[in-house]
C-alpha cells in the first residue's frame, strides 16, 4: 500500500513550531517501524511523529530501571513535540516500563495526556488464535524475563498455556540484514526446535518483538504447516482504532494531514538506512536529536 507522505512537524528544539498534532510512535531501535506500518496502513489520515531512541539501543538485555529511564526520557520529548498520544511500539518498553509511566508519571505530567503499549492489544487476540489453546512467544531476553505476556493471557484467558523462548541473536541477525542468509538457519531452527520439544501441541506462534516479522519466512521454513505465525502489527493497528472511536476527547485532539516525520538518536544516515531495510522503501523527513 502506498503510504502518504505530507507536510508534517518542524521542530527548533523539542519546540512545535505548526499545528500538526501528531501520534507518536516510539521504539528502542528499528522493529517499531514495522507497528508503525501497519498503524498507517489502517489509519493514513493521522500525522505521525516516529522517535527511535537507536543510539542506546538494544533495551533488550537492559535492566528494568535503565530500560523505564530511557523510555519515559523519549516518552517526555515526545509530548514535548506535542503528541498527546504515544504509543511504546517496542516490547521490551511496554513489558518494563509502561505500567510505571502510566500509573506514576502521567498524572504527575499530565493527565490527559495518553502512553499505550503493544502487549495487551497482542494478549487479546490469542485466544481466538488458537485452536489448541497452547501457543508459543519468540521475544528478547528482556521481554521474556519480564514474563508480561505470561501475565497478561493467565489474566485473560487461564486456559489458555504459552510457552516462552527467549531469542537473543535474532534482533541481531535482522539489523546485520542477515536474517535471510544461509548462516541464520541455525540461530533460527535453535529457538523453533526448543520450543516445540517444550509443548509439541503448539499451534500459533506469537512474534513478540517488533525486529521478528522480517523473519518470517525463514521461521516459516523450519515450522510445520500447522502451525500459525502472528506478528503484532495489524492487531495493534486494528486496537489502536479502536481505541481512537472510544476516545473522541483524544481523537479529536489529534490533525489528520496524512504526514510522517522520523526522529533518531542516530545519525540520519544510519537511520535512513535502517528504516529502509524494515519498510522496503527510502525514507525521508529524519530529524537527529539528543535525548537526557
Amino acid at each position: 500500500m502506498s503510504l502518504p507522505q505530507g507536510e508534517g512537524i518542524f521542530f527548533l528544539g523539542q519546540k512545535q513550531m505548526c499545528k500538526s498534532i501528531p501520534i507518536g510512535i516510539f521504539d528502542s531501535g528499528y522493529g517499531g517501524l514495522t507497528i508503525l506500518e501497519k498503524i498507517r496502513e489502517w489509519l493514513p489520515q493521522y500525522d505521525y511523529l516516529y522517535l527511535g531512541d537507536n543510539a542506546r539501543t538494544p533495551y533488550g538485555t537492559r535492566s528494568f530501571d535503565v530500560v523505564y529511564r530511557f523510555t519515559r526520557q523519549s516518552v517526555q520529548y515526545l509530548f514535548n513535540a506535542g503528541c498527546p498520544l504515544v504509543i511504546l511500539a517496542c516490547n521490551t518498553a511496554s513489558a518494563k516500563a509502561l505500567r510505571t509511566i502510566q500509573q506514576r508519571d502521567l498524572p504527575r505530567i499530565d493527565p490527559a495526556r495518553r502512553v499505550l503499549g503493544i502487549i495487551r492489544p497482542t494478549a487479546e487476540i490469542v485466544d481466538h488464535l488458537s485452536r489448541t489453546k497452547h501457543i508459543g512467544i519468540f521475544g528478547t531476553p528482556g521481554t521474556i524475563v519480564s514474563q508480561s505476556y505470561t501475565l497478561e493471557i493467565a489474566k485473560l484467558f487461564p486456559h489458555v498455556t504459552l510457552v516462552s523462548e527467549a531469542c537473543p541473536m535474532w534482533v541481531p541477525l535482522v539489523e546485520n540484514n542477515e536474517y535471510n542468509s544461509p548462516g541464520a538457519d541455525y540461530f533460527v531452527k535453535q529457538h523453533i526446535d526448543r520450543l516445540l520439544a517444550r509443548d509439541p501441541q503448539i499451534d500459533t506462534i506469537l512474534l513478540g518483538c517488533t525486529h521478528y516479522p522480517l523473519l518470517t519466512d525463514k521461521i516459516k521454513q523450519f515450522l510445520p504447516r500447522t502451525i500459525t505465525i502472528f506478528p503484532q502489527g495489524e492487531q495493534v493497528a486494528d486496537r489502536l482504532k479502536d481505541y481512537l472511536f472510544r476516545h473522541p476527547e483524544i481523537d479529536g485532539r489529534l490533525t489528520k494531514g496524512g504526514s510522517c516525520h522520523f526522529l533518531t538518536t542516530e545519525s540520519v544516515a544510519k537511520f535512513s538506512e535502517m528504516a529502509s531495510l524494515f519498510l522496503k522503501r527510502p525514507v525521508a523527513a529524519v530529524r537527529q536529536v539528543v535525548i537526557s
